[in-house]
């Protein structure tokens, strides 16, 4: 027998949650949002800076930076927060040359675990080979950030160009680019069939 009162009175738990309603008793946690989006965070960060190091300095710093925006939020794409966060904190390390360094935290932070998952099995896991790897550090970091983000993280040109902040055009141009750069990388390195080169020649 159905529930009479249906499932529309079921709030999700979680950070989805508190993005489908705002509410601020569903705020979640440090331990929550790195819970739920360590993995995600990570998998990001690496695919933008290209090494562990770099990676784990992202993902710290995306996850400081949410927690202490979470009161200013407005529900909407959590993830996609999450994206265009993690995106710009990349961008600004770049232009900054130099490493990320973490402020002293207050005391009810913690660092984000260090199980999140080794180079090789991100590799694995996106079916991507080092010479991918190689050929997206080559990339401009602009470029580099909007291809990752549409052939691996899967987002729309609309997304992407709202996570970059550029217009339609510039994402459309700067992916056109990056995956002709991509793809004469692979060749150039023997890759004819592989779904490295299909990355390259996506459209």
């Amino acid at each position: 027998m159905t529930d009479p009162l249906g499932s529309a009175d079921v709030v999700p738990t979680g950070t989805a949650g508190f993005d489908a309603t705002g509410d601020d008793t569903l705020m979640p946690s440090w331990d929550d949002l790195v819970r739920e989006h360590a993995d995600r965070v990570y998998r990001l960060a690496y695919r933008l800076s290209g090494n562990q190091h770099d990676a784990e300095d992202l993902t710290q710093e995306t996850f400081i930076r949410v927690f202490r925006s979470l009161s200013n939020y407005k529900p909407g794409t959590f993830e996609g927060w999450l994206h265009r966060i993690t995106t710009n904190l990349f961008l600004d390390m770049v232009r900054r040359r130099s490493k990320i360094r973490m402020e002293a935290l207050p005391e009810e932070y913690d660092r984000v675990p260090a199980d999140t998952p080794d180079p090789q099995q991100i590799f694995h896991d996106a079916n991507l080979d080092p010479d991918l790897q190689e050929a997206l550090d080559a990339l401009p970091p602009e470029f580099r950030a909007a291809v990752v983000l549409c052939d691996i993280e899967g987002l729309s040109y609309e997304e992407i160009s709202t996570t970059l902040g550029v217009k339609l055009g510039t994402v459309r141009s700067r992916i056109h680019r990056g995956r002709q750069t991509i793809r004469d990388h692979l060749i150039a390195r023997g890759h004819t069939g592989s779904r490295s080169v299909a990355i390259g020649s996506a459209h």
